[in-house]
């Protein structure tokens, strides 16, 4: 089970509460905001509900109930040693449970990075639960002839870091070593300014090398991230270990299997993707093609926009722009 410790309140979110619930067979905890409409907040890696301080107030003060988990194997949320529990349809089937324990049958879901995933195919397997659907980095991949982690790796090579975070144990060693400097060279590895939004090839790790050979050693904190932030991250880290948000990757193939049933299926709710104009994510093989035919994919998609500037730590980055977005969508649905 979880370590229960309270997460300190910092700046925007000294009105956020805190507090567990029981759902799908574990104990996941989350921060809340607001009175109103439900909107459920899904973050990537490594992340936790921090990455959306910039966002709960902003929801709340605009009349929305907004709640931002740990999602499985982050924070304080549980970490369930098996890998094979970490499949999209248990972090969908984590999501439906909050919203019953919340005791909501509807939300709007807004995803980031490994996040939007559990938001779309929320939408694609319950879509009368679902109000609406934001992805923030990621567009919505459909399900195709292979899975996108054997896509990848055959495009960019055994060295894509997805293939390399396979290994288990490996990539834990690695980001264990020093927390604070395995974040700050991620953080700003994915941030606008930083090399990766002009590299031509992708995230690949070169030949008996190791993650860091893509992520140099920064002079300085990324400007969305303040020393404050990269604490409260760091120790949320390491208290938890990295296995539990690795494990998403490792069930990439497994996920692939198991939503077999959704093949072709449609996605109907209201849709909004947001990225950032620098995010080396949207420069992966195949994304310039996927982007502009987004709406054949989604129908139902209101816009795609693209954020000046912004690399990957989205609403991080670029905080006011996406919330205008936000509630944008949010006042039309």
């Amino acid at each position: 089970m979880s370590d229960q410790q309270s997460a300190p309140s910092q700046g925007a979110t000294n009105e956020v509460s805190h507090r567990f619930v029981e759902t799908n067979g574990i104990k996941m905890y989350f921060a809340e905001q607001g009175k109103g409409p439900l909107v459920v907040l899904l973050h990537g890696f490594p992340e936790s509900w921090y990455s959306w301080r910039h966002q709960l107030p902003a929801l709340a003060a605009a009349g929305y109930h907004a709640v931002a988990p740990d999602l499985r194997g982050y924070g304080q949320t549980d970490r369930p040693e098996a890998v094979g529990q970490y499949s999209q349809l248990h972090l969908v089937g984590d999501l439906f449970g909050l919203l019953d324990a919340l005791g909501e049958e509807h939300a709007v879901v807004v995803g980031h990075d490994f996040g939007t995933q559990v938001a779309w195919n929320a939408a694609l397997m319950r879509p009368e639960r679902i109000h609406g659907v934001v992805a923030l980095s990621v567009p919505y991949l459909p399900r195709g002839p292979v899975s996108a982690l054997t896509g990848l790796g055959q495009a960019l090579g055994p060295g894509f870091y997805m293939q390399y975070l396979q290994e288990p144990g490996v990539a834990e060693a690695e980001l264990e070593r020093d927390v604070r400097a395995s974040l700050t060279r991620i953080f700003h590895w994915g941030f606008g300014d930083s090399p990766q939004a002009q590299a031509p090839t992708g995230p690949v790790v070169p030949a008996g090398g190791s993650l860091f050979d893509l992520m140099s050693e920064p002079a300085a904190l990324p400007g969305w991230l303040t020393e404050a932030d990269l604490e409260f991250y760091t120790a949320e880290f390491t208290r938890t270990g990295f296995a539990g948000g690795i494990n998403w990757f490792r069930t990439i193939d497994l996920s692939w299997e198991l939503m077999a049933p959704w093949q072709g299926a449609p996605m109907t709710p209201p849709a909004l993707y947001i990225h950032g104009d620098r995010d080396g994510s949207v420069r992966l093989p195949g994304m310039d093609q996927l982007i502009p035919n987004l709406p054949y994919l989604v129908p139902n998609l209101t816009r795609t926009v693209a954020l000046p500037g912004v690399g990957h730590w989205t609403q991080q980055e670029g905080p006011e722009e996406v919330n205008a977005e936000l509630l944008r969508f949010l006042a039309g649905l």
